[in-house]
């Protein structure tokens, strides 16, 4: 008998798995979010045009892999612990360091600076409009004069120029620190207080950010986001000197009374 006789039956793959798979890319790709609900069952079994058992099978899938969890009577929910980010004591040490913050600026030169270039590269229109949409929310929030919600909306402009660059790693790690990069984003808000003179100038670099992602042009978003960053840094360098000077000043006078 021939080899060519021989007929292999290949084995074709589980309704279910197919489905799991497309979740788990959506999940993955940032469609789906941390804490998101998914569509209700029959809504779902209808987008996928596949049987509601086949459908649960696969969700049962993802909830055992701890990806989705469902509450009783409440749906099915993208679970909040994917890449949860840091421990809370490290958080505690490094929101509480100079030394880190000035570490997280620098780190944020990195991922900043690539989400920025890649956006550029491989954004499409609804990423633009988003990016544009949150830019604009920024301006909004400045109103309620609370550093803590305009460092909340500049994290989700930051979030959805890594969203523009479709690349999972950098979307994820970032939403994975976002504690940790609003405390940061935060606290150089609260210092730069001192010096609202800058504020305009952030403004400034932050249009020319956007600005150079939406015309799709890389490396002058890559550039754009170095310079914005570099500034913020500037600032801060000359606001600690500052501050160290007037704390020996004040040491040496309380020493002389």
């Amino acid at each position: 008998m021939s080899y060519g006789s021989v007929k292999k039956a290949v084995k074709q793959p589980k309704l279910s798995d197919v489905i799991q798979e497309q979740l788990e890319t959506m999940i993955l790709e940032g469609s789906l979010q941390p804490g998101e609900k998914l569509l209700p069952e029959r809504e779902l079994a209808k987008q996928f045009d596949v049987s509601r058992p086949s459908l649960r099978e696969a969700v049962q899938k993802l909830e055992a892999k701890k990806l989705v969890t469902r509450k009783q009577g409440g749906g099915t929910f993208v679970s909040h612990t994917i890449l949860s980010g840091l421990s809370d004591p490290l958080f505690e040490l490094m929101s509480q360091s100079n030394e880190s913050q000035f570490d997280l600026l620098e780190f944020r030169h990195g991922i900043e600076g690539m989400a920025a270039y890649y956006a550029a590269m491989r954004g499409t229109q609804a990423d633009f409009d988003e990016i544009q949409r949150k830019h604009d929310n920024i301006g909004n929030v400045q109103l309620e004069d609370s550093y803590n919600l305009e460092a909340n909306a500049v994290f989700d402009f930051y979030m959805a120029i890594c969203a523009a660059s479709h690349n999972a790693v950098i979307l994820h790690l970032a939403r994975s620190m976002r504690a940790l990069l609003v405390d940061n984003i935060e606290q150089n808000l609260t210092m730069m207080a001192k010096r609202p003179d800058v504020f305009s100038q952030i403004t400034d670099y932050r249009k020319h950010l956007l600005e150079a992602i939406m015309s799709g042009k890389p490396q002058r978003a890559w550039g754009a986001s170095h310079s914005h960053l570099a500034f913020i840094e500037e600032v801060l360098l000359k606001l600690t000197q500052e501050n160290s000077r007037v704390e020996r000043s004040m040491r040496r006078m309380q020493r002389k009374i």
